[in-house]
């Protein structure tokens, strides 16, 4: 423990989350990992690290910078690392993996090393493990793993990166969503929309041309249907192209009053509307997961081996790869047109909570 006389309260940091950032998602993780450890440690002292958001003591714009501070220990970092009783790592979710970059990868996984060589328990919250395409990249999760005091998966082909890797998780979980509290519902929409910025443009994940395709035969096939569609932006508006505001607007425009586009303010915003509305088509996977975390139905439309698994692992079965873009849209159209999922979305949520639960137990043994 490195709780100092006096001070009754555990300090967490957590890593790779904030409650400011534009991607919702990642606003979701680190609402999910506060409320966690609220309810072990209901007077937990949380700090945020993130890209956009980190002390003065953290130098990670490039690897060597972090290198530098931990032999020269020019700004305080092992210090500040000490100060804490709980390392809880998030790696925002999907990035513990070398498919964003080697670079990113080995950035976060240094300052993991570092604060276990600063003697705190650390814990790699339930997230994706892997995939892992290079051999550094492998080497550098193998070692942060064996190290942990914990290790939990969301979705079983985790488990199994995680086996390969030499260390098995300690728990199956699921997403540090289901760990959030249940929003009040607003109301005023029908089916939520929420088209990826990333997705939209060119990029390495799937056909863009395929992906707008596919979106605007969705949108006319719902209209066809007589339902109500509201665009739903997840990642909010920021310098960084990957937001989902500009495409949104950009559809808005096009469609000319005939779909509604609602810009959320912030996480609360965009649970409280998903809340209340019939059902969400998805591309970014913490849209769904905020819907079926709340019970409200959702169609998710996968770029990664991230989606189906967790999905799958609650018992929430609508999550397409894109395919032939018509033919995908008239799917997704009929499923969100059919019979009422909701009583199936309430009952994947519940298992979403049972799993996110059990991880309480673990940490109380461990402090």
């Amino acid at each position: 423990m490195h709780r100092a006389r006096g001070r009754p309260s555990v300090r967490a940091v957590v890593l790779w989350a904030s409650d400011a950032s534009t991607n919702l998602g990642v606003r979701a993780l680190a609402r999910g990992s506060r409320d966690l450890l609220r309810r072990v440690w209901p007077d937990v002292e949380v700090e945020f690290v993130d890209f956009g958001h980190r002390p003065e003591q953290l130098r990670f714009g490039r690897k060597r910078s972090l290198i530098r501070e931990r032999v020269l220990r020019e700004h305080g970092m092992m210090t500040w690392l000490r100060s804490f009783d709980l390392v809880w790592d998030t790696r925002s979710g999907d990035s513990f993996a070398d498919i964003y970059g080697l670079d990113r990868h080995l950035k976060m996984s240094m300052l993991y090393e570092f604060a276990q060589q600063a003697g705190v328990p650390t814990v790699l919250a339930p997230q994706t493990i892997g995939p892992f395409g290079s051999r550094t990249g492998r080497l550098a999760a193998r070692r942060n793993m064996r190290r942990s005091s914990l290790v939990y998966a969301r979705d079983p082909a985790s488990v199994a990166a995680a086996r390969e890797l030499g260390r098995p998780v300690d728990r199956l979980a699921s997403d540090l969503v289901f760990g959030i509290d249940q929003p009040t519902p607003s109301t005023g929409h029908d089916v939520l929309l929420n088209v990826s910025g990333l997705l939209w443009k060119p990029n390495s994940h799937v056909d863009s041309e395929r992906y707008q395709r596919f979106v605007r035969a969705t949108i006319a096939g719902l209209l066809d249907a007589g339902r109500g569609v509201t665009l739903l932006p997840h990642v909010l508006d920021s310098a960084d192209h990957d937001n989902d505001v500009p495409v949104s607007r950009m559809l808005a425009d096009e469609y000319d009053g005939r779909i509604d586009l609602h810009v959320p303010t912030d996480l609360d915003d965009v649970r409280e509307t998903i809340a209340g509305s019939a059902v969400v088509i998805g591309s970014r996977m913490h849209a769904c997961l905020n819907a079926v975390s709340t019970g409200t139905p959702a169609i998710a439309i996968s770029y990664s081996r991230k989606f189906k698994p967790l999905f799958d692992e609650i018992g929430w079965p609508h999550v397409h790869a894109l395919g032939e873009p018509d033919a995908l849209a008239a799917q997704v159209v009929a499923t969100a047109t059919g019979p009422s999922l909701t009583a199936d979305a309430e009952a994947a949520r519940d298992r979403g909570r049972e799993a996110i639960t059990a991880i309480e137990s673990d940490l109380r043994a461990l402090l």
